[in-house]
């Protein structure tokens, strides 16, 4: 199972295998346009609809209540199918990938990174990119998200960092700059924060078994009570990291923190940061 699960080969398993794994499989990426279009066309005119793809929703006048509304039947919906392995990643190519590695960690980390991916859309950050194969990502995409599951699991400190990269694309430094900043830069120290964290989590998770006490596969569906439980907790930790950013709110107004991490990506110089780590399972 370890070489199965050890997708870029550096003999260790983390967090950046599992999102390679999720990401591979059909119906985890998001398209960000077709996402929009389909939440927004039963209650808003397709100009509004055509600014919202364009820049943020927030920007094109879409109020926080209805934003938070889709956000939380984004939520309800990938919940009830991380009960099971659905129509959207039963694809060709994704039961040939279940029948090789254990299919509930697929299946959980596939529908949480469909559910990042759509609240980061509709609180205002840019479309997730794949390679041209649909099936690579840059390393600046990959630490992103990582960011990203980071807030979810309660890993303290994670939640400025994501503040502080909406701040800097709401300002539009440079991708040159930004890239850094998650590569080498002041974003980087969270990163290697959170895969840490990660990495001592799935070791505990998959070797003792946390993933084995979902309901075995019959029929092709798989349990997952455990699974289920947990989800909604670390989706509404993104959310509320989310709701209030430079992205999603044209009032907000910039922490001490996000300033911070915003002239350390112009100078080039990392964030020194320590991190308490929080019990994942307490909401």
């Amino acid at each position: 199972m370890r070489k199965q699960l050890d997708q870029n080969g550096d003999g260790e398993i983390g967090i950046d295998d599992m999102i390679i794994l999720a990401l591979n499989t059909p119906g985890v990426h998001v398209t960000r346009a077709s996402f929009l279009e389909k939440e927004l066309f039963k209650n808003y005119p397709q100009d509004v609809i055509d600014r919202a793809i364009a820049e943020t929703p927030a920007q094109a006048g879409i109020s926080s209540k209805d934003i938070d509304r889709i956000a939380d039947a984004v939520i309800a919906f990938e919940r009830n199918c991380v009960s099971g392995i659905s129509a959207a990643l039963g694809a060709p190519g994704g039961w040939a990938m279940v029948a090789t590695i254990p299919a509930d960690i697929v299946q959980y980390y596939g529908y949480t990174l469909r559910a990042v991916q759509k609240l980061l859309y509709l609180y205002g950050f840019p479309e997730i990119r794949m390679g041209a194969e649909g099936m690579d990502l840059d390393s600046e995409t990959m630490n992103a998200i990582i960011l990203c599951l980071g807030v979810m699991n309660g890993v303290a400190g994670a939640n400025n960092a994501i503040k502080g990269m909406a701040h800097a694309l709401a300002k539009g430094i440079e991708k040159r700059l930004l890239n850094m900043a998650l590569t080498k830069g002041a974003f980087y120290p969270f990163v290697k924060s959170v895969m840490k964290w990660f990495g001592v989590r799935l070791t505990k998770e998959i070797f003792a078994g946390f993933f084995k006490k979902a309901i075995p596969v019959v029929g092709g569906v798989v349990g997952g009570g455990i699974t289920f439980l947990s989800f909604k907790p670390c989706c509404d930790r993104l959310k509320d990291a989310l709701q209030d950013t430079m992205l999603s709110n044209p009032s907000h107004v910039s922490s001490e923190e996000e300033n911070e991490v915003v002239e350390k990506i112009f100078s080039g110089e990392a964030v020194e940061v320590e991190f308490e780590e929080l019990d994942p399972a307490d909401p």
